[in-house]
């Protein structure tokens, strides 16, 4: 029979919500990556009771762990960052080639090529860069996208703008 161990003296209090946080997950260039990339994203977000982005953020980082693994060698890492009211993950891998430009029109059949427009269409805010050779470890690149919490009025204001910018005068 498996028990917790005891823990002497009192427990740590959890962050406060309004905090910032990190976490890094390092995973080896494996097929299984980008499953176990969400699984673990998912339970660090609902631990932090930010499950309002978690659709957004497992959709995201599934793209870009899967990218990792189908296009480079080596180990890739993924990387969450809190500093409210924006989520940050950045997904780095050991390739230093970005990812090829925006196409305007991808067909049905295409495999490849909607990775960035989902990013587009889908994240608050996104980039990317090479990273040189360096002091801590090797290079590569860094793929990120920001998820920003927001409370109701602020998205329903966002939505209303959208109508009425829409509709003509």
């Amino acid at each position: 029979m498996r028990t917790e161990p005891a823990l002497h003296g009192s427990h740590p209090t959890p962050i406060p919500f309004h905090q910032p946080w990190q976490y890094e997950l390092s995973f080896p260039c494996d097929p299984r990556s980008p499953r176990i990339a969400r699984t673990t994203l998912r339970a660090i977000l609902a631990a932090h009771q930010l499950d309002e982005l978690s659709y957004r953020a497992e959709l995201l980082t599934s793209e870009l762990a899967t990218n990792s693994v189908c296009h480079t060698k080596g180990p890739a890492a993924v990387r969450l960052h809190w500093l409210h009211p924006v989520l940050r993950i950045s997904v780095w891998d050991m390739s230093p080639d970005l990812p090829k430009p925006l196409r305007k029109a991808v067909s049905v059949y295409d495999e490849e090529g909607r990775g960035l427009a989902i990013l587009e269409l889908v994240a608050d805010r996104w980039g990317g860069g090479a990273i040189g050779e360096g002091l801590y470890g090797p290079g590569g690149k860094s793929i990120w996208f920001e998820l920003a919490v927001r409370d109701d009025g602020a998205a329903y204001r966002k939505i209303a703008m959208a109508c009425t910018s829409s509709t003509p005068s």
